[in-house]
C-alpha cells in the first residue's frame, strides 16, 4: 500500500518479541505514553485501548474523568493496531471520526529478539483549519518522534 504524501511515518526498533511489543503498545500505554501529553497530566490514572474492532483508546483521570482519544478500526495482534486519531489541533477532543485523523502501527520481527515499529499518522486534513500547523507540530522532535522515544524507553524495561 502507497503512503500518502502527507503521511507522518515514523520507525523504531526496540528489544523485544512482536508479541512483547504489541503487548507494551497497546495493554501497557499508560506505563510509557508521556503524562505530559494528556489532560489528566499528573493525576493520570490509565490509558486503555480495548483489545477489540470499535474498541475504545480511553485517557482515565482522577474523579471518574474520562475522554476518548479514538476508536479502534483494526485489532490484528501482534501485527498491527489501527486507531482513529480524535485529538484536535489544541488538544481538543473530536467526537466525530469523520473528522478525525488515522494511525496505524504495525510491528514486525526485526531479528529474534528485536521488533520494528512503525507508525504511521494519516489523514490529519480531516481535522480542518489548522491542520498543516498541527501536521508540522505532531512531525516535530516533540510530536511522536519523542511518544516513540518513551516507548522505546519503556522497551528496555520491559518485564516478560
Amino acid at each position: 500500500m502507497a503512503i500518502p504524501d502527507n503521511a507522518i511515518r515514523h520507525s523504531v526498533v526496540v528489544p523485544l518479541i512482536q508479541s512483547d511489543a504489541f503487548r507494551l503498545f497497546t495493554d501497557g500505554l499508560a506505563s510509557w505514553w508521556p503524562a505530559e501529553y494528556t489532560w489528566s497530566q499528573g493525576t493520570l490514572v490509565d490509558l486503555r485501548i480495548e483489545p477489540r474492532k470499535s474498541g475504545r483508546c480511553t485517557e482515565q483521570g482522577p474523579y471518574g474523568f474520562e475522554c476518548d482519544w479514538g476508536r479502534v478500526l483494526e485489532w490484528s495482534a501482534p501485527e498491527k493496531l489501527v486507531i482513529t486519531w480524535q485529538i484536535g489541533l489544541n488538544r481538543e477532543p473530536q467526537p466525530d471520526p469523520e473528522q478525525a485523523s488515522t494511525v496505524i502501527i504495525d510491528f514486525r520481527p526485526e531479528t529474534s529478539d528485536t521488533c520494528s515499529v512503525t507508525l504511521e499518522h494519516r489523514n490529519i486534513e480531516r481535522h480542518g483549519q489548522g491542520a498543516d500547523e498541527y501536521q508540522a507540530a505532531l512531525s516535530s522532535d516533540y510530536g511522536w518522534p519523542f511518544i516513540l522515544h518513551r516507548y522505546v524507553e519503556a522497551a528496555k524495561r520491559f518485564d516478560r
